[in-house]
């Protein structure tokens, strides 16, 4: 008989089936994504679960890898997984860390409880130590984040659920409050610090009374340092911001019954990441993802000042919610523990640098110790014992007599003293040498750190006064130095750029030069009543706007002294004056140059950048403050009288700055030769023009009002006229204020903007506009207080229609109520 033999190529490949197919027995894993573990199968320590919607992961992960003690420590727990940036949500086991992650994994024990096991001792690390009558479980992390534990033949029977053990975050869906029927009360905790999950000093719980309402207090104790305030239905009174019309980004509710109190949210928007959470501080705060910056950004915190946090700084410090670092160690202390505070942990806060030299007898008690003034100070809470005294003194000799005590205060006739740590020492602001707003704590230290404070003051002081000394010689040196050589280079440059004299920093310049500098006025920027405009260069790199007036037949005198005195004229938006030429009839004003162009570009042209509403709102308010400088705070009152979006110009930063707004004052009031009777640009006259009686600068109000409403719109304001729901039109500007009246602002803003708008500032600026454009000049604001008003320093009240500028540009029946 003869012997069939395989290929030994056959023979290697049938091996490898064999031993591939042991491997899966042997290890039964979970290799591919997924959300579940069923019996069986284990989550490898480099293996993770995911969520369905992809929102969250479940793994092993461990701290920052920044530690002190040379170790690593890992963890298991769920986060974010759709956030590059790692972010920790909840921690299984977070007061006992993993040191060695040899041969560890997550898997259902055999009782069908989900543990953290370490696979080569058989030894248990982490378990959910449910009480479950049968084996037969699977465990799922849900879409909401919840991990839970279920009846693998009824899903819907849940054994067990990270929601009811949360950590420090507070998931949408998730109930924080108690089980009245258990008497599982779900709370979060804060982290140990910014690297250790461990179990915090502060925690967020709902009010185990009858009151509706949570509160934020130190770990196990039942005083709070901040109240949400009650529930009313809609929102909890602390935090008014809930109610504030587009803001609400979840929906909230509150259950209070026979079974359970408890609070729950849920995003308005489920494409939001959010992160809610009770953080280090002790302060609860919530961030939202933001794509465009990459990282988590606050939205949310209370309390408000970090100082309110019950021993946020740990004992024998001063927490200053207005300095650089908020904790700070008393006089005479150190830091406990650098390597904590420098992780947010400064529970332990700070320790005496040198004991206090206290020794009592039985009939006396002996000291050198002394005192040391902490002033404009929120006393320790509670103090140990308050005795009747008439000064400092007799406060002073009490709690010496006593080794114990370490502060004292005086204050109506009485020595407050407080015996072993110092809590919630708070720095206030104090007016004036007075400490009207805060009292002054006598700190007990050792006699040699109070001596040593002395010298140090002392040494500090005088080293201190030297270096002023010094600092005053040498600036005093410097600006010297400094004004000899900005005057030659002054005299150098304005030689060097074709000028025949300087005076007060206006550049004379030459006309060839001039014509040198713009190409022979061929790049033309634009042009008005007054002239053209054209873009020149100086020395190849400076680049410079060349206005060359038509019609200006002012003597040469005359308008040196007009230039001169518009020179002076410097305001942040305001186009700067950089000089000016004048030979013969020609007449010459050279401004700096703006590359963003005029404002109606970027309004009424689709070819250029559509600017967005928070630059259109810091538009209106750099040109109303330009305005008011014009009107009030020159030694002349200065009045535009053409103010459209063609003189607004735009620097590099989209920056406003008000153009030709010397031309009035240059040219005087007849403007004879130049422009009729009648000054400005139709559309933006007010009505005094037609009306002929004298102006005055509220004439510029009304054209800031025009515009106003044209930066509101992208829209001009004489284009055609907006429909009025028939067949009639009203002119938009009375459209506006109606629309303003029926409280429909959003119809009004430009709708290429798509809704990303500010609708609080845009009914304010609806409002400006409004008021600006009133027929009478006296019902109109100055300029000054439009500027108040936008930077919300002034309220406002609904205006008025303005009914002339309705007659004057439509029918009688085309009239809103």
């Amino acid at each position: 008989m003869q012997l069939q033999t395989h290929p030994p190529l056959q023979v290697i490949m049938h091996l490898l089936e064999v031993f591939t197919l042991l491997f899966f027995l042997l290890i039964p894993a979970i290799s591919a994504t997924t959300d579940t573990i069923l019996a069986g199968q284990a989550l490898a320590f480099n293996d993770k679960l995911i969520s369905k919607n992809g929102r969250y992961a479940l793994g092993f992960f461990k701290t920052r890898s920044k530690s002190f003690e040379g170790t690593t420590n890992w963890y298991l727990g769920i986060w974010f997984n759709t956030v590059p940036k790692f972010t920790s949500a909840w921690v299984a086991n977070r007061d006992d860390p993993i040191k060695n992650t040899t041969s560890l994994e997550l898997t259902i024990s055999n009782d069908g409880n989900l543990v953290i096991l370490n696979r080569s001792t058989k030894s248990i690390i982490w378990s959910t130590q449910a009480h479950i009558t049968r084996s037969n479980t699977t465990a799922v992390l849900l879409s909401s984040g919840n991990l839970i534990l279920a009846n693998s033949s009824n899903s819907s029977e849940v054994l067990w659920q990270s929601f009811d053990h949360p950590t420090d975050t507070i998931f949408p869906g998730m109930k924080l409050g108690w089980d009245k029927v258990t008497g599982l009360n779900r709370r979060v905790i804060s982290w140990k610090n910014l690297m250790d999950p461990a179990t915090g000093m502060y925690c967020d719980e709902l009010d185990p009374g009858s009151v509706k309402q949570f509160w934020l207090a130190p770990l196990n104790s039942s005083i709070p340092y901040w109240l949400s305030g009650v529930w009313d239905g809609k929102y909890f009174a602390s935090i008014p911001e809930m109610t504030v019309p587009g803001h609400a980004i979840v929906s909230t509710v509150f259950v209070d019954n026979e079974q359970e109190k408890s609070l729950s949210y849920n995003l308005l928007d489920e494409n939001m990441v959010i992160h809610h959470l009770i953080d280090v501080s002790g302060q609860l705060k919530v961030f939202i993802w933001s794509e465009g910056l990459q990282d988590w950004t606050m939205i949310g915190v209370n309390p408000k000042e970090i100082c309110d946090v019950y021993a946020i700084c740990g004992p024998s410090t001063i927490c200053n919610a207005y300095g650089i670092t908020h904790c700070n160690c008393m006089e005479g202390f150190s830091a406990t523990s650098s390597e904590d505070w420098e992780l947010d942990d400064r529970t332990s806060g700070c320790s005496r640098n040198t004991q206090l030299d206290c020794i009592r007898t039985k009939s006396t008690t002996r000291t050198t110790d002394k005192f040391y003034p902490v002033p404009c100070v929120s006393l320790p809470q509670n103090p140990t014992e308050v005795k009747p005294g008439t000064n400092t003194s007799q406060c002073s000799q009490i709690c010496l007599n006593n080794c114990s005590c370490t502060a004292y205060s005086f204050s109506d006739n009485e020595c407050s003293m407080w015996h072993n740590e110092l809590l919630n020492v708070r720095q206030l602001q104090c007016s004036g040498s007075t400490n009207s707003n805060g009292e002054t704590l006598y700190l007990r230290l050792s006699a040699k750190d109070v001596q040593s404070f002395k010298s140090n003051r002392r040494r500090i002081f005088i080293a201190l006064l030297a270096g002023i000394i010094i600092c005053a010689l040498g600036l005093f040196a410097l600006i010297l130095v400094l004004m000899i050589w900005r005057n030659k280079r002054k005299n150098s440059r304005c030689l060097s750029d074709g000028a025949q004299g300087c005076n007060g920093g206006i550049i004379a310049f030459r006309y060839n030069d001039l014509r040198s500098a713009t190409k022979n006025f061929t790049d033309k920027l634009g042009g008005g009543s007054f002239g053209s405009v054209f873009k020149g260069l100086v020395n190849d790199s400076i680049s410079i706007a060349v206005k060359r007036l038509d019609g200006a037949y002012q003597g040469e005198k005359q308008f040196r002294a007009e230039v001169s005195s518009i020179g002076v004229v410097q305001h942040i938006n305001l186009v700067k004056l950089v000089g000016f030429c004048c030979e013969g009839s020609r007449r010459l004003l050279v401004y700096e140059h703006m590359p963003n162009r005029s404002l109606d570009v970027h309004l009424f042209q689709n070819s250029y950048t559509t600017l967005n509403w928070k630059s259109r709102y810091q538009i209106a308010l750099g040109v109303a403050r330009g305005l008011a400088y014009l009107h009030e705070s020159c030694r002349d009152c200065i009045i535009h009288c053409d103010i459209k979006p063609e003189n607004i110009l735009l620097d590099a930063s989209f920056l406003p700055k008000v153009a030709d707004f010397g031309m009035a004052k240059l040219l005087g009031r007849n403007f004879s030769g130049v422009l009729t009777t009648v000054r400005g640009t139709a559309g933006y006259l007010a009505p005094e023009w037609i009306t002929g009686v004298a102006i005055t600068p509220k004439v510029d109000v009304y054209s800031y009002g025009m515009v106003l409403l044209e930066i509101i719109s992208g829209r001009r304001n004489s284009n055609a006229a907006c429909s009025s729901g028939g067949d009639l039109d009203i002119y938009f500007p009375v459209h506006a204020a109606c629309k303003l009246l029926e409280g429909d602002v959003e119809s009004l803003v430009d709708h290429r903007l798509h809704g990303e708008v500010n609708f609080h500032e845009a009914e304010l600026a609806c409002k400006v506009a409004c008021w600006c454009i009133q027929d009478d000049e006296f019902g109109r604001p100055t300029m000054r207080e439009v500027v108040q008003i936008l930077e919300r320093l002034v309220e406002i009240r609904m205006p008025l229609i303005p009914r002339m500028l309705q007659v004057m540009t439509e029918s009688p029946q085309s009239t809103c109520s």
